[in-house]
C-alpha cells in the first residue's frame, strides 16, 4: 500500500500532478483544491488513495489527510464515483464540503459538475453523522457561549471545525465575538479567518 508520495512536482496539469520520487514519476489524480497548494518543481507530499480495477490502477493524491478522508467517505456513498468526489472537493476543499454536509446545503454540493440533487441529498443523509453532524453532540468541553436561539448554529459550526481538526480551546477563541444571529456557514468562515489571522 502506498501511504504517501513525496518529492518535487515534475508535472502539474488540471486534475493531474506527477511527483518525482527518486527518479520515478507517480501520476496522481488531484482536486483543484490540492492543485492550488502545489508549485511546479517544488517539493510536495500527497497522501494517496489507491484504486485498483481489472483495467486500471489509479492513484488519487491529496494535500491533506482531511481531504483524503472526505474523498474516501464520498466514494463510499452509493452513486458517487472518484470523478464526482474529486469534482465536489474541487469546489472548495474539505472545509466547504464538511460545511455543506453539516448544514444540509445541497446547493454547495450540486455546484460541482455532474452532481445532481438526488446525489447531493444522499451524500448529506449518509455522511452527516459520520462527519459529526448531529446537533445533539456534547460541546460542553470548551463550548462557545451563545443564546438559546443560536445554539444550533454554534453547535453545527463547532462540530464542523472539530471535524477539520481544531480543538475546543481554538474553536472557542476563534468564535469569540461572532454574531450570535449569523448562519452556521458565516460562523465557520468567521472562525477560519480568525485562525488564519492568528498565524
Amino acid at each position: 500500500m502506498i501511504y504517501y508520495v513525496s518529492g518535487p512536482v515534475a508535472l502539474l496539469e488540471p486534475g493531474l500532478a506527477v511527483i518525482d520520487c527518486a527518479g520515478v514519476g507517480y501520476g496522481c489524480r488531484i482536486t483543484a483544491y490540492t492543485a492550488s497548494k502545489l508549485k511546479l518543481r517544488e517539493n510536495a507530499r500527497l497522501y494517496i488513495t489507491e484504486s485498483i480495477r481489472e483495467d486500471a490502477y489509479d492513484l488519487y493524491g491529496f494535500e491533506s489527510r482531511e481531504e483524503q478522508r472526505c474523498f474516501e467517505l464520498l466514494t463510499n456513498v452509493n452513486g458517487v464515483g472518484p470523478k464526482a468526489a474529486l469534482s465536489i472537493l474541487s469546489s472548495g476543499g474539505p472545509q466547504n464540503f464538511t460545511l455543506a454536509v453539516m448544514t444540509g446545503n445541497e446547493k454547495m454540493l450540486t455546484a460541482a459538475p455532474g452532481v445532481g440533487k438526488k446525489i447531493a441529498q444522499r451524500i448529506i443523509l449518509e455522511l452527516k453523522d459520520k462527519l459529526g453532524g448531529a446537533s445533539e453532540l456534547d460541546f460542553s468541553a470548551g463550548a462557545v457561549a451563545a443564546t438559546p436561539a443560536a445554539n444550533n448554529a454554534v453547535g453545527l459550526a463547532t462540530a464542523a471545525l472539530q471535524e477539520l481538526g481544531y480543538g475546543p480551546t481554538e474553536i472557542s477563541a476563534a468564535l469569540k465575538g461572532v454574531d450570535p444571529n449569523a448562519s452556521t456557514e458565516e460562523m465557520v468562515r468567521y472562525a477560519l479567518r480568525a485562525m488564519v489571522m492568528k498565524f
